[in-house]
């Protein structure tokens, strides 16, 4: 008698809309790291997807385009030849620049890939007991995510957020450095393409 009240050893841990004695601010934190986990890798399995309709769709074009040159090439000399092969041009220029926005969907998703594996660490660092109040787990967790950066901005993001910048500050401050190229971003894009 008495143990009544207890939770059952097999029992389901409580949850915040019906707690218990066994109720954890901690495991709700790791259940909503872990939603945001599945919602990222969800988008960008759904974002996977159409990319890779798109790419397949500008293969095609790419194909359609060169027999079209070909047949165009055949052509005499005259307007409907040069009006041919102008807009054949004018279409393998904009092919060029979807080309340079399908690289930016890369960073993208190593940006989205960096910031799931971190949300993994952390989540497994916050449930386990024995490091959650441990400082140089949580230094140690830092550096491993600082290493895995290939982009010197987001490097800069980490830094400014670790020494107390609020996101308002650090977003304000990539929106100054985004409007030009800078060398740094000629330098990542020899990182990642």
């Amino acid at each position: 008698m008495g143990n009544e009240n207890l939770p059952a050893a097999n029992a389901t841990p409580s949850r915040a809309t019906r707690p218990d004695l066994d109720w954890s601010q901690v495991r709700e934190t790791v259940m909503m790291l872990n939603l945001a986990v599945a919602q990222i890798r969800n988008s960008m399995a759904d974002g996977d997807d159409s990319v890779n309709s798109l790419t397949s769709s500008f293969m095609f074009m790419m194909g359609q385009m060169r027999e079209i040159g070909a047949q165009a090439e055949a052509l005499p000399h005259s307007p409907v030849k040069s009006t041919v092969t102008d807009s054949l041009n004018a279409v393998a220029r904009k092919i060029d620049d979807a080309v340079v926005s399908f690289q930016f969907y890369d960073k993208l998703v190593q940006r989205l890939t960096h910031v799931t594996n971190s949300l993994d660490q952390l989540a497994s660092l916050v449930s386990d007991d024995a490091r959650i109040f441990n400082p140089h787990a949580w230094r140690a967790l830092q550096d491993s995510i600082k290493t895995k950066y290939t982009v010197a901005a987001d490097r800069q993001m980490f830094e400014a957020i670790l020494q107390g910048a609020t996101v308002e500050e650090v977003l304000a401050n990539a929106a100054k450095q985004t409007p030009g190229q800078t060398q740094n971003d000629a330098e990542e894009k020899i990182e990642l393409f």
